[in-house]
């Protein structure tokens, strides 16, 4: 099964892409794994994602934590942390 990521802000900018279609293995079963799985592809997913506590994560557009499942996800967002101005 795809599954559709989308990166944003600096994740985008390291990884070199907004987004993609992706088919992950059945290990990968919550954000954590997924998080693990993707710094596995490549040097660009290395840099963006060598600090994976600081990355916030939203299944179907609502905020996930690293622990949760991500089974029947339509997209995953992948973004930095944020600040408020």
């Amino acid at each position: 099964m795809m599954t559709k990521l989308v990166y944003f802000a600096w994740v985008r900018e390291r990884i070199g892409k907004a987004e993609e279609e992706i088919s992950l293995p059945a290990e990968v079963v919550t954000v954590g794994d997924l998080l693990s799985h993707l710094k596995g592809l490549g040097e660009e997913y290395e840099a963006a994602l060598q600090f994976p506590n600081a990355i916030r994560v939203a299944i179907n557009m609502e905020h996930a934590e690293h622990d949760e499942p991500i089974a029947g996800a339509r997209e995953i967002g992948l973004f930095p942390p944020m600040t408020g101005g």
